[in-house]
């Protein structure tokens, strides 16, 4: 069975930095994209960053991009959203996600693209 278990959410100020963590079990998790998506109160769901299965590219969403980064460890089957400058908008509660197959026309910022969700970790800053 495929689980994703987020952690390291907590609270923090604006201007501060935070990283969440991502663990994958019961696959080869090497061999995936994993993508960061996140989601407020009244809000749809929305794309954050993503990171290919090797690592050698990353695509962040305009409104987080130059703040955050997104990594990941395969040996430890793990991946990071590293969050830095930090504004009260990022709240949300972040969701860790990985698709059961190649996403088709690079399309990493859909969410419909992926199939395995973790059960998310809050995040919350404060102004």
């Amino acid at each position: 069975q495929v689980q994703l278990v987020e952690s390291g959410g907590g609270l923090v100020q604006a201007g501060g930095s935070l990283r969440v963590s991502c663990d994958v079990s019961g696959r080869t998790f090497s061999l995936y994209t994993m993508g960061w998506f996140r989601q407020a109160p009244g809000n749809q769901r929305e794309f954050v960053a993503a990171i290919t299965w090797n690592g050698d590219r990353a695509y962040y969403a305009d409104s987080v991009k130059g703040r955050f980064t997104i990594s990941r460890d395969n040996a430890k089957n793990t991946v990071y959203l590293q969050m830095s400058s930090l504004k009260p908008e990022d709240t949300a509660v972040y969701l860790c996600a990985s698709p059961r197959r190649p996403i088709p026309g690079g399309r990493y910022y859909d969410t419909r693209q992926y199939d395995y969700w973790g059960q998310g970790t809050q995040v919350t800053v404060s102004s």
